[in-house]
This record gives structure tokens, sequence and C-alpha cells, in this order.
């Protein structure tokens, strides 16, 4: 009964940790990034940007942690190991991918070039820049929505 609750344990974190991670993705596509391009002094604009990302991208490289370890846990109690063996698990593979790339982006290509790299294009121009930085984000969220679609209705025995 006690690693039953463990699973359980693991996941309301993992929905939590998802909810937070993605929720935040779709605020700063749907309404940061459009706000932020409105801005006509660009060097407001970037100084904004970097004040409110700084913020949120300590809370997402929490939320993505707890999402790792929870996602790893529950992989790992159920023995579930297998399901990237089948298509029909498609939504696996692509909330593990959208894990991986923003791990990535968070924890190593942000603090290594990243930031300074976008902060340069921005300073020479801003509205490639912020164009740029939003397309990502729109593709980086509808993988996102896509893979959480895919996990609710998966989880819940329904198959594509």
């Amino acid at each position: 009964m006690e690693n039953i609750s463990y699973l359980v344990l693991a996941r309301i974190l993992h929905v939590i940790g998802v909810v937070i991670w993605i929720g935040g993705v779709a605020f700063v596509t749907t309404v940061l990034i459009p706000s932020l391009k409105k801005i006509a002094d660009t060097h407001d604009r970037l100084e904004l940007f970097e004040q409110l990302e700084g913020k949120f991208a300590f809370q997402a490289k929490i939320a993505t942690l707890i999402t790792g370890v929870s996602g790893y846990y529950m992989l790992d109690f159920l023995n579930a190991w297998d399901r990237y063996l089948h298509l029909q698990f498609w939504w696996m593979h692509l909330m593990t991918f959208i894990w991986v790339i923003f791990t990535v982006v968070l924890f190593v290509l942000e603090p290594l070039f990243l930031h300074r790299w976008f902060r340069e294009q921005a300073t020479k121009d801003s509205e490639n820049a912020f164009a740029w930085l939003h397309r990502i984000h729109i593709v980086l969220l509808t993988l996102s929505m896509l893979a959480v679609l895919g996990a609710v209705a998966g989880s819940h025995g329904f198959n594509f």
C-alpha cells in the first residue's frame, strides 16, 4: 500500500509540475511576448523581458525537475519502459522529447550562451529577435499542448 501512495504522490507532483511549467509557457507565448512586442522602446522591451523571464525561468527549472523526477519514478514503478517501443504511446515519446528540449534549454543552453546571444540579437534588431522568440515559443507550446492532450487521453485508455 505504501508504494501505491508514492505512485499517487508522483502523479500529483507530475501534474502540478506540468501545469506550472506548460501554463507558464502558455502565458509567455500568448500574453507576455505579444505585449512586449508592442513596447516601442527596444531597450525597455528587452529589460522588461529579462526581468520577467528571469523570475519565470527559476519556476520553470523547478517545475521541469519535479516533472522529470516524478515521470521517471512512475515509469520505473510501473515498469513501463517498454511503452517507448510502441507507437500507441506516441504521447510519451512527445512528452519526453518536450521535457528534454526544455531541460537542455533551461539548464545548459540558456546559462552557457543563449541568454547572451538573445540579448545581442535583441540589441541589434529587437523586432526580429522577439519575432523569432515568439515563433519558437508557439512551436514549443503547440507541441506541449499536443503532448498534454495525448497524455490525458492515452493515460485514460484512448488510443489514437
